[in-house]
């Protein structure tokens, strides 16, 4: 199947969970402008059906083991990477991005798949823990699945926020209803066609369309917790509805990434690995960077360098390998780049590339951009762009640059770059940053799907991948089986002779740590 399959779109759009008499939103391709499909206009009631559905299949999903269910998942990493061509197409049709980062996509739904499918079981093994009186307390802690997850899903990532965050929701036994952002619904709904051929049970994994303000209550409202990927404004919105509901939350939210060139630094791998972190998907991604400080030694060459490099950029919508940057998704994100730029320009900041609308390339195309002597007061400073602009700032030394790069409120990515590992280790431990990348881009910590990732300050609660990107899903239970003696004082002993008793049996255990 690929999206130029006449039969494609109405396929897709069947997979939406919706009454049939709903009106349809058409689905564009920033590439051209052009109409590539059109999904369901949902509604409230089209989410509570959607839950309620989920809900009867969780009922069975929860006692299949998690082998088995792992098998299954497995299979759908396999239809993933066969599928690879096509799925490529849809991604980069449906949000313009270049082929290589729509392969990031694929690559990052296989290997996540992988990692739950092959750890899910050891995750959620029962486990034995110190019971209250040692021998005679037997007391275990097991993970139960929460339920029903809600997926609310952003438009620059369509295929990998919403897979990679329901698999260790399936894995963990729970359901999941996914809601795609408007402007990019085709991927997820392609990966639950692939879902259903790997025999993912009918039910676990719904989808509904259409406006996140009319879908987004009804979905918090009804499920047992809710991930979120997006703005910070937004995560609290929806943070304060799940509050109330008294469900779980977990979001990944925005992001001003900072990296640092320290002097030391091999500046051609330095400038390589920047241009990746600052254009990849056209800067549309949470965790790429939008400031840089460099040390003062080397800054004016590394802007040189770095000038030159992103001026070389090869810019496409093609369908094909080779290109390194492709469309701005949307014209209200372009809007928003233009914006700040033409702020930042007005109050004294120096355009060294880039900096212009490519038309002549498609509608939304804009030129990667490097700024210098961006001001304080220019919003680019320190609001999130989420576009191919970047600022590049020099700092007397590493102290300077650790203090400025955590002068934010957010807290998502970084990057160091240095010729010493070691010191960029130590300064990568000073950023308040939840993951840092040292002589690498993104892909090195968002790549360790084994360690979580995710935010520090407005830039999320909670974690995806690792451990606790599946645990969040589950709620542990305790279970303590009391054996012969109760713990209580025994027939002829005073409550008073049994409280010293225990005294003294504090005091002993104070010596033994291996004991609670």
């Amino acid at each position: 199947m690929t999206i130029t399959d006449p039969a494609a779109p109405a396929r897709l759009t069947s997979r939406v969970t919706a009454s049939e008499d709903r009106p349809t939103m058409p689905v564009h391709s920033p590439l051209t402008g052009a109409a590539i499909g059109a999904v369901p206009r949902c509604t409230g009631d089209d989410v509570i059906t959607a839950v309620r559905a989920a809900r009867d299949a969780h009922r069975e999903w929860r006692r299949v083991p998690v082998p088995e269910r792992a098998r299954i998942l497995l299979r759908f990493h396999d239809a993933v990477l066969d599928h690879r061509a096509d799925l490529l197409d849809l991604v980069q049709t449906e949000t313009g991005k270049s082929r290589y980062a729509a392969f990031e996509e694929v690559a990052d739904v296989a290997y996540v798949t992988r990692y739950y499918a092959h750890t899910a079981a050891r995750l959620l093994r029962p486990k034995r823990r110190h019971g209250a009186l040692p021998l005679l307390t037997r007391t275990v802690e097991y993970r139960l699945p929460k339920g029903v997850v809600g997926l609310v899903t952003p438009w620059n990532y369509p295929l990998t926020l919403p897979v990679s965050d329901a698999v260790p929701a399936l894995l963990a036994g729970n359901a999941t209803v996914v809601k795609p952002a408007s402007d990019t619904p085709l991927s997820v709904l392609r990966a639950a066609e692939l879902l259903d051929e790997a025999g993912l049970p009918p039910g676990l994994f719904q989808v509904v369309t259409g406006s996140g303000a009319e879908l987004g209550p009804p979905l918090i409202d009804s499920v047992d917790f809710v991930m979120f990927t997006g703005s910070t404004a937004t995560g609290r919105v929806i943070a304060e509805r799940c509050a109330r509901n008294l469900i779980g939350f977990s979001a990944e939210l925005g992001g001003k990434n900072a990296a640092i060139v320290l002097a030391d630094a091999d500046l051609g791998k330095a400038v390589e690995g920047v241009t990746r972190s600052c254009f990849a998907s056209a800067g549309q991604l949470c965790i790429s960077i939008e400031r840089v400080y460099v040390e003062r030694p080397v800054a004016d060459r590394f802007v040189e360098l770095f000038a030159d490099r992103v001026r070389r950029m090869r810019l496409s919508g093609e369908l094909r390998w080779g290109p390194e940057m492709g469309s701005i998704t949307s014209a209200a994100q372009l809007d928003t780049v233009t914006r700040q730029l033409r702020d930042a320009v007005g109050k004294g900041a120096t355009v060294v590339a880039g900096g212009q609308a490519r038309p002549d390339l498609g509608p939304l195309f804009f030129e990667p951009t490097v700024l210098t002597d961006v001001p304080g007061d220019a919003t680019l400073a320190r609001e999130e762009t989420f576009g191919p602009v970047v600022a590049v700032y020099p700092v007397d030394d590493a102290d300077e640059a650790v203090e400025r790069a955590n002068d934010s409120r957010y807290g998502l990515n970084a990057d160091v770059w240095t010729g010493d590992p070691k010191r960029g280790e130590a300064v990568a431990r000073r950023l308040e940053f939840g993951t840092v990348n040292v002589n690498e881009d993104y892909t090195a910590s968002w790549g360790s799907a084994d360690a979580p990732m995710g935010g520090m300050k407005e830039s999320g609660v909670g974690r995806r991948h690792g451990r606790e990107g599946l645990l969040k899903y589950t709620e542990p239970q305790t279970v303590a089986v009391q054996r012969l003696l109760p713990i209580a004082p025994p027939r002829g002993v005073s409550q008073a002779a049994y409280a010293r008793a225990l005294v003294a049996w504090s005091r002993l255990l104070r010596r033994l740590p291996i004991l609670p």
